[in-house]
C-alpha cells in the first residue's frame, strides 16, 4: 500500500504560479509511475500530467507548455510546477502513483487539493 500526501495548492491570481508537491510513503517510489489529475463538480477526473519510473512524460493537450511534471526519487516526491494559470484550471488536483503487474494497472491516490484561479 502506498499513501500519498498533496500539498502547494491554493489561490492564485491569472497569469499566477503554483507547485504542487506529493510525498509518497513507499521507500521503493522510484519503481512507480505517478501523476497528476484534477476534477471539477460535475466532471470526471482527468489527466494532467503522468511521469514514468524511467521518466518519460505526458501532459494533457490544455496544460502542455504550461505545466511541468517532475520528481525526486531520493525525496519519493513528484512535483507539479504549474505557470501561467488560467481559471479553468481550477479545480481538486489528485496525486497518483501507479505500478503495473502482470498487465493490471495498481493506482494509488492522495486525498486531493484545492486549486483555486481567479480571474
Amino acid at each position: 500500500q502506498v499513501q500519498l500526501a498533496e500539498s502547494g495548492g491554493g489561490l492564485e491570481p491569472a497569469g499566477g504560479s503554483l507547485r504542487l508537491s506529493c510525498a509518497a510513503s513507499t521507500t521503493i517510489f522510484s519503481i512507480y509511475g505517478a501523476g497528476w489529475y484534477r476534477q471539477v463538480p460535475g466532471k470526471q477526473r482527468e489527466l494532467v500530467a503522468e511521469i514514468t519510473s524511467g521518466g518519460s512524460t505526458n501532459y494533457a493537450a490544455s496544460v502542455k507548455g504550461r505545466f511541468t511534471i517532475s520528481r525526486d526519487n531520493a525525496k519519493k516526491t513528484v512535483y507539479l510546477q504549474m505557470n501561467s494559470l488560467k481559471p479553468e484550471d481550477t479545480a481538486v488536483y489528485y496525486c497518483n502513483a501507479f505500478r503495473t503487474s502482470s498487465g493490471t494497472r495498481y493506482n494509488y491516490w492522495g486525498q486531493g487539493t484545492q486549486v483555486t484561479v481567479s480571474s
